[in-house]
């Protein structure tokens, strides 16, 4: 049970969430892929494909070297994308295709985190042009994502910026407890994958949520809280108060980019088991 009320004389803490499959049920970006699709950024091939890159994902995800190999596809793929044009897409179909997949037992966590005055604070290897939606519905203080140069004609360049992943989420969780002022050792912090490590163990109390089978080996060892979140819930009904605006720490990959290169991954694991 989480303490109700913060000691405001101390200083301040915060919750630090990973998004997919700790907050919500799938991967935020193939959620989309569809509505990717109809707005033109991904051919039907690769929506015919996202449907065994969700598989993929839901069963265990990528490793590092995986994660690395996509990582440099995407951002070739996504060299003059519009920018603009994901972030429509992405507002017009937000609640309709990530309402139905929050997490009841996330939802709760973010609430019992506010009530007792923490701040609560997305950390995503996705790109902000779904994060920070995400994290606004949810009422998330913050967001931490992946960022992408975007030029001077609204595209993306090709080039990251910023890859929030492995350690790189340590140590953004760090620098904004030395920005922000909080004491670490009383933060908490979840995530399902063992790639979160360095995030949970920076924190006074790490959560495993739903974790894969490397990041439980880990939470048994080390004796941190093992979480079942099952029962998705829209938000609308789950937080009825007023939410509280995003304030973004880090942005952007192209979301549909991601997306692309997450089927780019999958394909080759299917082509590999062939």
């Amino acid at each position: 049970m989480l303490d109700l009320v913060e000691n405001h004389s101390l200083p301040r803490t915060a919750a630090f969430f990973d998004l997919d499959k700790t907050v919500i049920a799938k991967s935020s970006t193939l959620t989309f892929s569809k509505s990717f699709y109809q707005g033109g950024l991904i051919n039907r091939r690769a929506v015919l494909r996202t449907a065994y890159a969700q598989f993929v994902f839901l069963a265990g995800g990528a490793d590092h070297d995986q994660m690395e190999r996509m990582r440099a596809y995407l951002s070739s793929l996504c060299r003059g994308w519009n920018v603009q044009q994901v972030r429509e897409i992405v507002a017009e179909t937000l609640h309709d295709l990530i309402d139905p997949i929050i997490y009841d037992e996330a939802a709760s966590l973010i609430e019992e985190h506010h009530t007792a005055g923490r701040d609560v604070v997305i950390v995503s290897t996705s790109g902000a042009e779904v994060v920070e939606p995400i994290g606004e519905l949810l009422g998330a203080d913050r967001v931490v994502a992946t960022r992408m140069v975007v030029g001077d004609d609204g595209c993306f360049t090709g080039e990251v910026e910023y890859y929030a992943y492995g350690p790189t989420k340590a140590e953004a969780v760090r620098e904004l407890a030395e920005s922000e002022g909080y004491d670490l050792e009383r933060c908490f912090a979840y995530s399902d994958s063992a790639t979160d490590i360095p995030m949970l163990e920076s924190v006074g109390h790490p959560h495993a949520v739903n974790p894969d089978r490397a990041l439980r080996r880990e939470a048994l060892a080390r004796e941190w809280p093992i979480l079942d979140f099952h029962r998705p819930v829209r938000l609308k009904q789950r937080l009825p108060a007023p939410r509280r605006p995003a304030l973004v720490a880090a942005a952007a990959v192209g979301a549909a980019a991601a997306t692309a290169g997450i089927v780019w991954f999958a394909s080759r694991r299917r082509a590999a088991a062939g």
